[in-house]
């Protein structure tokens, strides 16, 4: 076969299988370069080649997978070398059967920035090497494959373009969840290496054929009609006693035959896969139905890690434009100071606003644009929730927009080219956009000007369009910006424009085919700036009017857009008078009547008691949604007296009232803290109506179930369990709270007694998960079928299905928020239970099932090998500290740990997603955040003044050795406390297997080193004061109350380490950071919590507390499943010299070890630590 009738064949093409497999067969020593076998042993690598190609491979790739700089490292044959005697082994094995020979490549091994240290040029560079030496060598085509990272690909491919014109075939490994590690989903893969000239794509690795077929129809429909579209799975998974694969050749290929609808353009295998394995699956491709053609499919397809396809049904794309220099001066002053980190915060609002693209320009006299375009793009590129999102590209400057072409992840679209400077120019910069992959925004200028008029825009958008397409750019990565201008300024020569552009887009929808419109809509109303109201009608009209026409995009700011059908009707005619151009006047009329729409609305905000006119019904609704409680028990009296029963009351006017709020809030219209505050107001209603109640015998009143809730055993952490339980009677729900720390007989017991219809467990420490499968397992033990619901910090889906779920025959439901507490509840007790519960269950076994195949082919370093991997620190780093010992804080001030509150993981406990400052100007949640925010200073100022709660603690540096991995800690009068630590055995950290033990010095060394331990608390005082909130009703402040007192919590360990560095270890000097520097942890030196990733094991918590004495200097108590009373308390060790890292997964070598060295037994550690196990 001849490389140029490759794409053109309508069979199914067989690849080749795994190398890496049959080398293993052969006696490869682990750690070897396979590679290398191309030079010492040809016979042996031409024989495997020979065999795939007797087996019916018809493109077989060369042993050069792993041919990097940084693979080869050390080796004694150069790259070119290794590949060039790669290829020739391969050449002289296909040769007999008319075989192609693919330069296999894959990734680097080496992570690119910002995640990891190779530049993203330097990958390029690398690339390009390596596709040189196999040009060079003859190669008939290249083979990308085994790529998780989008970007690393992209530096492939371009490498490819700029070294090459060999055809290139690209696959990528699929996680079960359809994405890569990084985040890549299928469709984006599709797009992107589309864009930059893959000839082909695939998936190839990580799981079997039933597992990667449903990625691959993804992929086949991603792709425009029949574009090439190849498959190579493993041979099944991974048996667990590492002795090969499970899926034999004849099961191979019988698995594949579903692929056979995918009219696949290749298919072959991979790890586990031999040649008997391709010569089983030639039978079965041999009766795969013949591959129609490609043809063309006209879809406008841009990426970031996530597809962003604009079609007709897709309505209108947003383009968020405050990560626009010119757009935004918070986001200009961050970018010239360099503040990426913070601009990037400018960036997540924008996603988080409804951005479906984000429109980044760094065009300003001040700022290095190349540089910040690179360098913003990295780091964007590095957050998974922003870079899912496609990037427009904004610049004036062509260098500018070359460099983010360059380096952004995924298909985006520049903005903008245009015949200004001429078709020459314009041609050229077209095919550079079109080498990178990308759409392009085509601005209506050429040499003559701007062109402001309709038929100028539609002479201009017509040359273009022609230019383009002759030339080879595809159509639908067109997007015409007909210019949108300010309109009503005075001169009539504007006062067309917005007519004009409206026109134009109908006009080029029906000319231009497949060609997209976009546009910058705040220029429209620059006559107007100062005047949002006016403003945001006019955005609105234009929008209505020019979607309709055809419009697809636009460069628009969400929060300065009104709802077309509110906009108050005379406003509204004239602004349509305007974007129209109905009227000669249209522009003085509106101007006149914008200056007394602002007095208008300044009055509107007068009579904000007007409410309390409407009927009896409206009122009680209103003060429910607002959570107005000044007047609701008079007005539940006065429907006491109309209806002549309380319970008449709450079931005719609180209930309803309460649906409304239960139904907004399961919509995402009401937010958490309105809730609670919902909750306040009905609680102040039954409250004055149960007298009356209790008179009338009535104490029954209407329920929708009985629920207990319960914090279990061993934790005392509460906010969610109240959280859940007040929204529980929001909507109906009899509610027994049973607190905290409760007993698995005392649950049981009640429930039982109480005949409750449902059980709530919840628990946020990793012991708590223990607590839950015991109450589960008694429940079974007892012959009970009670549901139980699970929630809480550290619970999940797949932990509830995979660990707790089977002990019990009961329905076992997770539920991971309030509003879905409310959703199963209504199920469970509701006629569809039965159906609810079998789809629960289908629904869990699909989840055991996943995770079985997940822990399958997970595999971790054995415990022998990373300690063999530890490296201990420097005795030449040891910071030698001012002052050791400890220091009991009695009573900090709260205005000093104030200043130090981290607002970001507040709002999240009330539901609310985002971060501080840019949540107060969500849309959605955004005047909901700020009143949130506004409460809590002023229950913050009222702790402060009226000395509600007091910060104390204890703390201290102490000397220390490391002995393996044990932390050895001399306290007072040389009193010894082993401190046993856990060893990192992820496989992706092998070059660095972590444990906190390496960050103190050997004692080997013979220097001491020295460690910091604190236990510091933020809530004494808080159970009183909690208490004292719920004897009023007043469950709103009381949960605000103990969010502050955690925040609280948090800020005085960040206060108390400040002093350790600065006063007592005294490594720190120079000028105080600012309080938003010591958030973000810009400093020497880490402090790690027991619990936390780096350091699971709670129990830890007694030791540290007998070396500070914490039991006796300060009012901390620890309990006997190492729990903290006051529960807003942390403790933990300081290190002058560290990194956050998490220990994850240990196998049972260290359990067992770790044991011994706890002086307990491995159940118990278990227990202790069962997220590790």
């Amino acid at each position: 076969m001849q490389v140029n009738e490759l794409f053109r064949q309508s069979n199914t093409i067989l690849l080749d299988g795994g190398m890496g497999t049959m080398l293993q067969a052969a006696g490869l020593k682990l750690g070897a370069r396979p590679e290398e076998l191309n030079i010492t042993d040809p016979a042996l690598i031409e024989g495997i080649h020979g065999q795939y190609a007797a087996a019916g491979s018809r493109i077989v790739n060369a042993n050069t997978f792993g041919a990097s700089a940084h693979k080869l490292a050390g080796s004694a044959y150069s790259l070119e070398e290794i590949i060039a005697a790669g290829i020739a082994n391969c050449k002289r094995a296909c040769a007999p059967y008319g075989a192609l020979t693919a330069l296999d490549v894959g990734p680097l091994g080496e992570l690119l920035e910002p995640s990891g240290t190779l530049a993203f040029e330097d990958a390029v560079s690398e690339y390009a090497r390596i596709v040189r030496a196999g040009a060079a060598a003859g190669a008939d085509l290249i083979f990308f494959e085994t790529f998780t990272d989008l970007y690393e690909l992209k530096a492939a491919l371009l490498a490819v373009k700029e070294n090459s014109s060999l055809p290139v075939l690209a696959s990528m490994s699929f996680e079960a969840g359809g994405r890569t590690f990084t985040g890549c989903t299928v469709e984006s893969f599709a797009a992107t290496a589309r864009g930059l000239g893959a000839d082909a794509v695939g998936i190839n690795c990580s799981l079997g054929p039933k597992e990667i077929f449903p990625m691959a129809k993804r992929l086949a429909e991603a792709v425009p009609g029949n574009f090439p579209v190849f498959v190579k799975p493993n041979a099944g998974l991974p048996r667990a006693d590492g002795s090969g694969y499970d899926i034999t050749p004849q099961l191979f290929a019988m698995e594949m035959k579903p692929y056979r609808d995918l009219h696949l353009f290749a298919a072959g295998g991979c790890c586990g896969t031999t040649p008997l394995h391709i010569f089983e699956l030639a039978k079965i491709v041999n009766n795969y139905a013949p591959r129609p053609l490609p043809q063309r499919r006209h879809v406008t397809c841009l990426s970031g890690l996530e597809q962003l396809r604009i079609v007709p049904e897709a309505n209108f794309v947003n383009v968020g434009e405050r990560t626009n220099v010119a757009g935004s001066a918070k986001f200009a002053r961050l970018i010239r100071e360099k503040n990426y980190e913070e601009a990037l915060s400018v960036a997540r609002a924008q996603v988080e606003a409804g951005a479906q693209i984000v429109d980044v320009c760094m065009d300003d006299g001040l700022i290095d644009g190349p540089e910040a375009m690179r360098d913003f793009l990295n780091l964007m590129g590095s957050e998974p929730e922003i870079a899912a999102v496609p990037v427009m590209i904004d610049s004036s400057k062509w260098e500018v927009l070359e460099t983010g072409l360059r380096v952004v992840q995924g298909k985006s679209v520049v903005n903008s080219i245009s015949l200004k400077e001429g078709k020459q120019e314009f041609l050229h910069r077209a095919r550079l956009i079109r080498r990178y992959g990308a759409a392009a925004v085509v601005m209506l200028f050429d040499e003559q000007g701007q062109a402001d008029t309709y038929a100028r825009k539609i002479e201009v958008a017509q040359r273009a369009y022609k230019l383009l397409t002759d030339d080879g750019f595809p159509a639908e990565d067109i997007i015409f910006d007909p210019n949108i201008l300010a309109v009503a300024t005075g001169i009539e020569a504007h006062d067309a424009y917005a007519r004009d552009f409206i026109e134009a887009v109908r006009w080029i929808k029906q000319n231009l085919p497949h060609a997209k419109i976009s546009g910058g809509v705040s220029n429209l109303s620059f006559a107007f700036r100062g005047n949002n109201a006016v403003r945001e009608a006019m955005h609105s009209v234009f929008l209505y009017h020019a979607i309709q026409a055809g419009m697809d995009m636009a460069i628009v700011n969400p929060q300065m857009l009104q709802i077309y059908s509110d906009i108050e009707p005379e406003l509204l005619e004239r602004v349509e008078d305007v974007i129209l151009c109905r009227r000669a006047d249209a522009a003085e009329r509106l101007t006149e009547y914008a200056s007394q729409f602002t007095k208008t609305a300044a009055t509107q905000t007068q009579h904000t008691d007007a409410w309390r006119s409407e009927p009896l019904g409206k009122r009680i609704e209103y003060a429910m949604l607002k959570g107005v409680a000044d007047y609701i028990e008079q007005d539940a009296l006065e429907g006491y007296r109309t209806l002549g029963s309380p319970l008449a009351v709450i079931d005719r006017l609180l209930m309803p009232a309460m649906e409304v709020v239960g139904n907004l809030f399961g919509q995402g219209k009401m937010f958490l803290p309105q809730v609670v505050k919902t909750a306040r107001v009905m609680k102040k209603a039954v409250a004055v109506l149960t007298p009356y109640i209790e008179q009338g015998s009535e104490a029954n009143a209407k329920s929708a179930g009985k629920v207990l809730v319960a914090t279990v055993k061993g934790d005392v952490h509460d906010i969610g369990k109240n959280i859940v339980a007040v929204v529980m009677a929001c909507n109906g729900y009899t509610i027994r709270d049973l607190g905290v720390m409760v007993e698995c007989p005392r649950i049981i017991d009640e429930a039982v007694a109480w005949g409750a219809d449902a059980i709530c467990l919840s628990g946020l420490i990793t012991p708590s998960l223990e607590e839950m499968i015991h109450v589960c397992e008694e429940l079974e033990r007892r012959g009970l079928q009670i549901p139980v619901l699970i929630g809480g910090a550290t619970t999940s889906d797949v932990h509830t299905a995979v660990k707790i779920a089977p002990t019990y025959s009961g329905p076992v439901i997770h539920a991971d928020n309030a509003s879905r507490n409310n959703k199963i509840l209504g199920e469970l007790l509701g006629p569809g239970r039965e159906e609810y519960l079998a789809r629960v269950r289908e629904e869990q076994q699909t989840l055991r099932d996943q995770y079985r195949r997940r822990e399958e082919i997970r595999t971790i370093l054995p415990f022998g090998q990373v300690r063999k991997l530890r490296v201990p620190k420097p005795a030449s780093e040891i910071a030698v500290p001012a002052h050791t010992g400890r220091l009991v804080f009695p009573d900090i001030s709260i205005a000093d740990v104030e200043p130090l509150i981290d607002w970001n993981f507040f709002f999240p406990a009330w539901g609310l997603k985002g971060r501080v400052p840019e949540i107060f100007e969500n849309p959605e949640h955004g005047a909901e955040a700020r009143k949130l925010y506004d409460d809590a200073q002023k229950m913050l100022a009222r702790i402060r003044e009226e000395k509600l709660l007091t910060l104390q603690g204890v703390a201290g540096i102490f000397a220390a050795v490391s002995r393996g991995d044990d932390i050895v800690v001399t306290g007072p009068k040389d009193k010894k406390y082993i401190l046993p630590m856990l060893r990192s055995q992820a496989p992706v950290r092998e070059a660095q297997a972590r444990c906190l033990a390496d960050f103190i010095a050997d004692e080997k060394a013979g220097r001491t080193d020295y460690i910091g331990a604190f236990a510091l608390t933020g809530g004494i005082g808080l159970k009183e004061l909690t208490e004292k909130f719920r004897a009023e009703g007043d469950d709103y402040n009381a949960i605000l109350s103990k969010l502050l007192a955690d925040r609280l919590t948090e800020a005085l360990c960040e206060w108390v380490h400040i002093f350790i560095r600065r006063q007592m270890w005294g490594y720190e000097t120079g000028p105080a950071l600012t309080p938003e520097q010591i958030i973000r942890s810009k400093y020497r030196g880490r402090r790690m919590a027991f619990g936390y990733p780096a350091c699971p094991d709670h129990s830890l918590k007694r030791e540290v507390f007998d070396l500070l004495a914490a039991d006796k200097t300060t009012a901390m108590r620890l309990n006997d499943n190492y729990m903290i009373t006051p529960e807003e308390a942390l403790c933990g060790l300081f290190f002058a010299d560290a990194e956050y890292f998490s220990v994850g997964r240990i196998d049972r070598e260290q359990l067992a070890d770790y044991a011994a060295r706890r002086n307990m037994d491995i159940e118990t550690i278990e227990k202790l630590i069962p997220n590790n196990i």
